[in-house]
């Protein structure tokens, strides 16, 4: 019989109530019985969700090290720069590991992870969500079927979605470089690792280009202030990226007080998030941030047997990912919500409903994706078949690896060769 597994989680935000999420959802399979994280209101609000004891309510999940091993596993949901210290250390002391994406902002400290992981021979999975949807499922299915034939392209957008980065990517947590990684690590790690899955061969060569072009201080609006707040309204009311605009127009008012609206305070109420815009990151201006990374990107991938990719990420559209598949019997057309699979032999188009019950996910975010992973993590944890973790040590470093080759090519203006 499967056991129920404790779960500690190491970062209370948004990724840590996430995953946290699945054992108020299925308490037979899982129970968090620690959280650690410095600010005092999302630590406590997570405990208190979970009946977490005081004693097991921790500031630094460098506290959680120091005590002798009390759970079956981790789950690593801290900042970005902040993966390598505690899934070293949970790793050393024979934790099982769920990592959020990225495992790390540099090379030196995936290598060091996946050295850890591999010497510890504990379970191991990095949050690739992506690989565990209903769509990637059925994609994957289709493909092995041959009814596109071989693939020879895949052509992949990532629309971010104007609101979503100037939430996360100007004001927000993955604004900076140097205080999380850099945005195709940040952001697009997803994507990367998900052309490789389907593409399902080695990534031979990678080029790519991009650049931040407009939150900059000099696409500032004359007379615009430093806080949405205080700009004037004919300023502010003409602005698509206006915080009033985000976070109460759009979301508020209109009775959403989940993400994004609860990332900037824990009292959703209008009080609330009016203190937070007046003091806190999100309410500044988005031409007078300490942002960095860019507001868009393309990269090229030439994989083994004369197959390409190309991978386009934009701050400037609609949320979203839409995907096509070019194959030589056929195609796949992906999108959020369908799949269209036109076949040339009978020049027809099969449209397929990914909204759908499939049967085989737990409903969550990320099209599954979220309850995908934590299923197929739990049962190796609980039952030891590993079989369904798609984004184990390998997988992931593999990805990882491109990610920081199509960086490289961004800053050098080269073409980079994987074997380098």
């Amino acid at each position: 019989m499967k056991k129920r597994i404790d779960l500690i989680i190491l970062g209370c935000g948004a990724r840590g109530n996430c995953y946290s999420a699945f054992a108020a959802e299925h308490p037979d399979r899982v129970r968090v019985v620690a959280v650690a994280d410095p600010r005092d209101g999302r630590r406590n609000l997570l405990g208190d969700r979970h009946g977490v004891p005081e004693e097991k309510r921790f500031r630094s999940w460098a506290d959680v090290m120091k005590l002798p091993k009390f759970a079956d596993a981790v789950a690593v949901c801290t900042q970005d720069d902040m993966h390598e210290g505690p899934a070293v250390a949970a790793a050393e002391r024979s934790y099982h590991i769920l990592l959020e994406k990225p495992m790390a902002p540099t090379e030196a400290a995936c290598r060091r992870i996946a050295e850890s992981v591999r010497k510890s021979g504990v379970r191991f999975a990095v949050c690739h969500v992506l690989r565990y949807t209903q769509q990637t499922r059925k994609i994957r299915e289709l493909i092995a079927s041959g009814v596109i034939g071989e693939i020879v392209s895949i052509q992949r957008l990532e629309s971010v979605g104007y609101w979503h980065q100037a939430h996360s990517f100007v004001r927000g947590n993955w604004r900076n470089e140097s205080e999380s990684s850099c945005m195709l690590l940040a952001k697009c790690c997803h994507d990367v690792d998900w052309i490789c899955h389907i593409m399902n061969a080695k990534c031979e060569s990678v080029s790519s280009f991009g650049a931040l072009k407009h939150f900059r201080p000099e696409n500032r609006p004359r007379g615009a202030a430093d806080r949405c707040l205080e700009c004037p309204a004919q300023i502010e009311e003409k602005c698509p990226y206006s915080a009033l605009k985000i976070y109460l127009r759009d979301r508020l008012e209109k009775g959403q007080t989940l993400w994004p609206v609860n990332i900037l305070t824990h009292d959703t109420s209008r009080e609330g998030v009016l203190r937070a815009l007046a003091a806190g990151p999100y309410g500044r201006c988005v031409y007078a941030c300490d942002n960095d990374v860019v507001d868009h990107q393309v990269v090229n991938f030439q994989f083994e047997g004369n197959r390409t990719a190309s991978l386009t990420m934009t701050a400037f559209g609609e949320c979203g990912r839409k995907t096509t598949i070019f194959g030589t019997r056929g195609s796949i057309y992906a999108d959020e919500n369908t799949l269209s699979v036109f076949d040339f032999l009978t020049d027809r188009t099969e449209v397929i409903d990914l909204n759908a019950p499939s049967g085989t996910l737990p409903a969550s975010g990320h099209g599954g994706g979220d309850g995908g992973i934590m299923d197929a993590f739990l049962t190796a944890v609980s039952g030891g078949d590993v079989s369904g973790i798609l984004s184990g040590v390998d997988e992931t470093l593999a990805s990882h690896l491109v990610v920081f080759a199509a960086e490289r090519s961004r800053l050098t203006n080269r073409v980079m060769e994987l074997s380098d």
